[in-house]
């Protein structure tokens, strides 16, 4: 059994220590989001219109602006109630001065890649180290530790579910539908950018931190309603630096392009749908992007089968959501693995940084002055470049998904008419698999 010694960061503010928490029962006096406190409890809710296809260039102006209006507007709502645990307020004003990323102590690192750097000192302050065991992707659900439904009702900016009637709506009061679990989009009190959030799909459900169909589809909504490529989401497994095992997304607004999506691709293959799937080139750590698809469940069908391809082989991953949705970057790790292992060097131990989906992308977020003021082009790829799959490995790991989501589209055809793009995305899929084989061997 693996485990590494980490401090957790909070991201709520009743979130404790297990030891003092103890999962509680009863009324709770405090407005969460379980049986003692949801009686007759109403939140704001936003419904998103399923889109057929994806229209990038000719997206219908909704009644209510999901971004600016309402998710920007909600968290500078919690800004000015002081429901973060550090002064959040910086990025606020970072904000709305023209964008000036250095207000917040962010720069951006001189290089080819522009690295991004920011010194956020407070994320790891006042937790003790906890143990996280990082050799189980797939660990259930324990009611007993920190988990959403104990967070409370005023950290929650509003319900996010798909509209009824099939048009945007926008209630700003909503019941809570015990029954139907709904989604719901939470501040993170512990921010890292303007805007952060968390995405809870189906919150009382009770989802272990695993990726199904249904959950990256509707991150993949919420990144098509911001409209924003500055606008991203992102998700971490456990293994690849989730500390939290219930099912939940990051998101924030960060106003300049990841060094990740600049990078260059190759070209895999094709998958079912018209989703093209890339590899990273020249970039620290391997990865494949996923792209395109005739409709936005066409691309999130592709991403989630490599991603429970990747859950079912106990492979810790991260998932970036970019392009309103429409580019999904999948990026396998070992740096946890390596960790507990003792393979990664004291200097970077030192660091004390995660990397997880926003420093794997090139949002650097760093823990210590020295580590800030040094900061480099050179830092960062070393650091990467740990986290990354060697080379075999990684062309491994590509068979693997290729050959699991072969048969998915198999399986899928078999129960529907076969027409000859249907025959050409799976025979594109077997010869890539079968590639991707041959290089690894």
């Amino acid at each position: 059994m693996l485990r590494i010694k980490r401090v957790p960061t909070v991201v709520s503010n009743y979130q404790k220590e297990e030891t003092e928490d103890g999962g509680g029962g009863g009324g709770c006096g405090r407005n969460c989001m379980r049986d003692c406190c949801l009686l007759g409890a109403k939140l704001p809710l936003y419904a998103f219109k399923k889109a057929d296809k994806i229209e990038p260039g000719d997206k219908k102006e909704p009644p209510f602006a999901f971004l600016d209006s309402l998710l920007l507007g909600e968290w500078e709502d919690r800004v000015e109630r002081g429901l973060f645990r550090y002064d959040a307020f910086i990025f606020y004003s970072s904000f709305i001065s023209c964008f000036d990323i250095t207000a917040c102590e962010t720069k951006v690192i001189p290089g080819d890649y522009g690295f991004i750097a920011q010194l956020n000192e407070g994320r790891h302050l006042k937790k003790r180290p906890t143990e996280f065991r990082v050799d189980k992707v797939l660990q259930p659900f324990d009611g007993s530790t920190f988990n959403f439904t104990k967070v409370g009702q005023e950290e929650i900016l509003f319900q996010f579910e798909s509209s009824k009637d099939g048009e945007v709506k926008f209630y700003p009061n909503a019941p809570i539908d015990v029954k139907s679990s709904p989604s719901v989009v939470a501040i993170n009190v512990s921010p890292i950018e303007y805007g952060h959030v968390l995405l809870i799909p189906r919150i009382l459900e009770c989802l272990p931190q695993r990726i199904d169909h249904d959950s990256l589809l509707l991150a993949l909504y919420m990144a098509n309603e911001a409209a924003n490529p500055y606008f991203r989401l992102g998700y971490n497994s456990l293994g690849a630096f989730a500390t939290i095992n219930h099912l939940h997304f990051q998101a924030y607004y960060l106003a300049v392009p990841f060094p990740i999506e600049k990078s260059p691709t190759k070209k895999v293959t094709d998958f079912s749908g018209g989703v093209v799937i890339s590899e990273i080139l020249k970039y620290p750590v391997r990865g494949l992007v996923f792209e395109g698809g005739y409709s936005l469940e066409d691309l999130s069908n592709a991403v989630t089968d490599s991603c429970v391809c990747l859950q079912d082989n106990n492979i810790p991953y991260n998932v970036l959501i970019s392009d309103s949705g429409t580019r999904v970057f999948l990026l396998p790790q070992c740096y946890a693995e390596k960790q507990a292992l003792g393979e990664v060097s004291p200097e970077l131990l030192d660091t004390q940084v995660n990397p997880a989906v926003w420093e794997i992308s090139g949002h650097m977020v760093l823990k210590r002055k020295q580590d800030y003021d040094g900061a480099s082009e050179d830092n960062a790829w070393r650091l990467l470049a740990e986290v990354s799959l060697s080379e075999e490995r990684f062309q491994e790991v590509v068979a693997i998904i290729f050959e699991a989501i072969s048969c998915a589209v198999i399986e899928d055809k078999s129960v529907h008419d076969e027409d000859e793009r249907d025959v050409e995305d799976v025979d594109a899929l077997e010869n890539a698999s079968q590639q991707a084989i041959i290089v690894a061997g």
